[in-house]
């Protein structure tokens, strides 16, 4: 498999200018352009989408193809050599919506396409077929996980199985709004912080129920959940690996995308604490829920929950689940052992975790023959910020403005060292192990090629 797409792309390009020239297939052009537009929306990165049409280009004797990928846009252009103008096509991304059901889908089209298994007929009828496809679970199933999600992480911040449940509903609850925003055009910017809001309403509202009724209940615990169900773990690690491997267009532009979700939940959470507070809730920083480095049994079933609900509500296949689920507590292992052997600050223990997932999820993509995405996003759920975003938000409230914008640039650290952890992982197996998604050398890779000095 090795320089496989190499040897062809030299075999194609040989007959330049040969006067005997065959026009593209324009539904090869269709087919190529269509795969890249379904990979980038259903959330694959740039790089993968980039090498996925140009493998299929390959496989379907496009002549030397150039595909140019952005955050909204695919390119695709074919010169069939002589004096023939080249042929190009052009997609645009509207909608996004993560879904691993079907990357992992145009995955195995794009292999079974470069290992000569799949015709040209055969690889279309394919394509529809993927797009009619159903998620592997219900609508109800996906919203559920959504609410399980903040469930779990509750639970490993030391709160009570009520406030999970408490959790569990008002997450749900926040997402019912968001979609009913959404249904009525609202911008996702507002869509997320109404659900915040909805959440944290819920949160305040059963902390002051617990103080009134002495119940000692950790109701903190709901809002922290809720922003761990709504942080953009995702676009988080695409924009950090698209920044390294040269696509810094749509590095930087998926980087604002996090800022501006970062913005929406900062928003919600901070104008309901705000509100609490001016309402005389008691609201202090004694007894915020914390994640701390406990290895029990709640916290890692709180680990393993957090990363498999996450898979679910991404809609990655059932059978990758069992897999997700241990590398969510072996994350949080790591993680707890760095800083309790080490005494190391959360930065350190969180990038250690993060490239152990990404050697561990690049490896067992490599071997199953699967998209790595599915594999490594849900599992670094159970390392994301919520906590000590929260407490950076009640800093602010509590005219502590230093200390908060302190934990809030914390909170970016950890997740930075999450998403470049993630993709350092990847590199080390890449560097010791060959070929690519379709059989690519390693020379050919973008992001490989030097920029200065010698060769």
């Amino acid at each position: 498999m090795r320089d496989w797409r190499a040897s062809r792309e030299s075999e194609m390009h040989s007959d330049l200018f040969d006067e005997a020239v065959e026009t593209p297939d324009p539904r090869a052009l269709d087919l190529v352009l269509r795969v890249g537009e379904l990979l980038l929306a259903s959330g694959e990165s740039t790089e993968v989408v980039s090498e996925s049409m140009l493998s299929l280009s390959v496989a379907f004797e496009l002549p030397r193809s150039e595909a140019s990928v952005t955050f909204t846009a695919i390119t695709l252009s074919a010169h069939p050599g002589g004096d023939h103008p080249p042929i190009t096509g052009e997609r645009v991304v509207r909608r996004r919506t993560l879904d691993y059901f079907r990357v992992n889908e145009l995955h195995a089209l794009v292999q079974d396409a470069a290992l000569g298994a799949v015709e040209l007929e055969g690889a279309i009828a394919r394509l529809r077929a993927i797009k009619r496809a159903s998620p592997p679970y219900p609508n109800w199933l996906i919203v559920t996980g959504f609410g399980l999600i903040a469930s779990s992480a509750s639970l490993m911040v030391g709160g009570q199985w009520i406030v999970a449940a408490a959790a569990f509903l008002a997450t749900v609850l926040g997402d019912r709004t968001s979609a009913f925003l959404a249904r009525r055009g609202v911008a996702e910017f507002y869509q997320v912080t109404a659900a915040t809001m909805v959440a944290s309403t819920i949160g305040v509202g059963l902390l002051w129920g617990s103080d009134q009724l002495n119940l000692g209940l950790q109701a903190g615990a709901i809002i922290t959940g809720n922003i761990m169900a709504l942080l953009p773990g995702r676009p988080l690690v695409a924009s950090l690996q698209e920044g390294i491997s040269g696509s810094y267009v749509s590095g930087t532009a998926r980087l604002l995308e996090v800022f501006l979700t970062l913005g929406a939940i900062i928003a919600g959470v901070g104008a309901v604490a705000y509100t609490a507070v001016r309402l005389g809730v008691e609201v202090t920083l004694d007894n915020l829920p914390t994640v701390g480095t406990g290895v029990e049994f709640p916290v890692l079933l709180g680990a393993a929950g957090i990363a498999m609900t996450f898979a679910v509500s991404l809609t990655v296949p059932p059978r990758m689940l069992p897999w997700i689920g241990i590398m969510g507590v072996m994350i949080w292992v790591i993680y707890a052992t760095v800083r309790s052997l080490l005494d190391a600050p959360p930065i350190l223990g969180t990038a250690a975790g993060a490239v152990v997932i990404g050697v561990v999820g690049h490896a067992l993509a490599r071997r199953t023959r699967r998209p790595v995405l599915p594999y490594v996003i849900p599992a670094i759920a159970p390392l994301l910020p919520g906590s000590i975003l929260y407490r950076g938000l009640l800093e602010i409230t509590l005219n502590q403005p230093v200390q908060g914008l302190l934990s809030l640039s914390e909170a970016v650290a950890i997740g930075l060292g999450l998403g470049a952890g993630v993709s350092f992982g990847g590199e080390l197996v890449r560097a010791f192990q060959r070929g690519g998604l379709a059989g690519a050398g390693r020379r050919s890779r973008p992001a490989a090629r030097r920029s200065r000095g010698a060769a």
